[in-house]
């Protein structure tokens, strides 16, 4: 299958530089995959699109104050975005600057309020200058960094939450890039189909009795890179640790044998727990190519509990095995959440949203309005 297919024109005014307020009053298109129908709402409209008895699952990661600024020893200007943490004092970091080779020492910027003076950061005592060390080049902008102490008791104040590149306006209350059921700490960008939700809309749905539930899966930015290889079949996914918990597989499991829907609220949530179908299935192994390994496998699976780093890799042809309804934004053209979106609604259905949706002038991207898929 070729990556162009997932390409499309979105004038630049469509992209989304600021959430709307309250949370829940962006629009949402809905898209029906039996019937081809595509209907306009309001978020908040969910409260009706969703049945007693649902149970709807949400990814409960919280964006980490993870831009950082400093100084190397010689006096270059260094911006780093921390990815991943590997231990207590090395992460993987995407770095910006010149000369940023293994062994070059880099002090990081302490908060305006101290006036370059140790102190209290994270009220905590600092006894000694925050600095790191690159020790491995990972190809591109990647590098293994150490830090000199446990850098994580001052991101608070030491870090700035990183919005996506396309966005290009400050953002005035950073919690609005956090959903409001964020939870555990760990990603580089935010679960953006769960920006939406309201604590007031939460609790009318689970008056509804649209039961409520979470996974965790730490997102890293290459969720949205473009896909650049000319055929999907040749990307290589990214990996990213999923959680699901026992409890929560067995409310999921009772849910949909009583007859409720798995509403998935994003691609993170999807891939979780499709992840745990297909283990509950019997799959091991890596799951990249899970629907050619495993054609003949049921098309309805229950889930079990996982912590593991997934690289399952959705895209048309794909027989979805635990979602039944997904809660999605409107996604970057070439990259892999567009094929998991259209792998779950044909790929025509989802062109055919997508030309309407520029067409209505919805918003884009991570503060831009959401698709429901029923």
């Amino acid at each position: 299958m070729n990556v162009a297919q997932f390409d499309y024109d979105l004038p630049p005014e469509l992209i989304a530089q600021t959430p709307l307020e309250p949370r829940h009053a962006s629009r949402l298109m809905v898209v029906n995959r039996a019937t081809g129908q595509i209907s306009h709402h309001r978020f908040a409209d969910l409260l009706d699109l969703l049945q007693a008895g649902d149970i709807l699952i949400a990814n409960n990661s919280r964006v980490i104050p993870a831009r950082l600024f400093g100084r190397k020893q010689t006096g270059g200007k260094v911006e780093l975005l921390l990815l991943k943490q590997l231990d207590a004092l090395h992460w993987e970091a995407l770095v910006g600057g010149k000369r940023l080779y293994p062994g070059v020492v880099v002090e990081l910027e302490r908060p305006e309020e101290m006036n370059g003076e140790v102190g209290r950061w994270g009220g905590r005592e600092l006894e000694s200058p925050l600095f790191l060390t690159i020790k491995e080049d990972l190809g591109e902008s990647r590098r293994l960094v150490e830090f000199n102490q446990l850098v994580n008791p001052y991101l608070p104040e030491l870090g700035h939450v990183p919005l996506p590149p396309y966005i290009h306006t400050s953002l005035a209350d950073a919690e609005r890039y956090q959903t409001v059921y964020s939870q555990v700490e760990g990603s580089a960008a935010a679960p953006t189909a769960g920006l939406h939700f309201t604590p007031e809309l939460l609790l009318a749905l689970r008056e509804k009795e649209v039961a409520l539930d979470y996974v965790t899966l730490h997102i890293g930015l290459d969720t949205f890179k473009p896909v650049t290889v000319e055929q999907v079949e040749a990307h290589s996914i990214h990996h990213e640790v999923a959680r699901l918990t026992p409890e929560t597989a067995r409310r999921i499991n009772q849910a949909k044998l009583a007859g409720g829907r798995l509403v998935a609220v994003g691609t993170t949530a999807v891939r979780t727990l499709e992840t745990a179908a297909l283990r509950s299935a019997g799959l091991t192994g890596s799951l990249k190519e899970a629907s050619k390994l495993n054609p003949d496998l049921c098309p309805w699976q229950s889930v079990v509990a996982i912590e593991e780093e997934t690289d399952l890799f959705i895209y048309p042809g794909y027989t979805f095995r635990a979602v039944d309804v997904m809660l999605t934004n409107f996604h970057l053209p070439r990259s892999t959440l567009l094929m998991l979106a259209s792998a779950f609604a044909s790929l025509d259905l989802i062109r055919r949203a997508y030309q309407i949706a520029i067409a209505e002038k919805y918003r884009f991207y991570s503060f831009g309005d959401a698709m429901l898929i029923i």
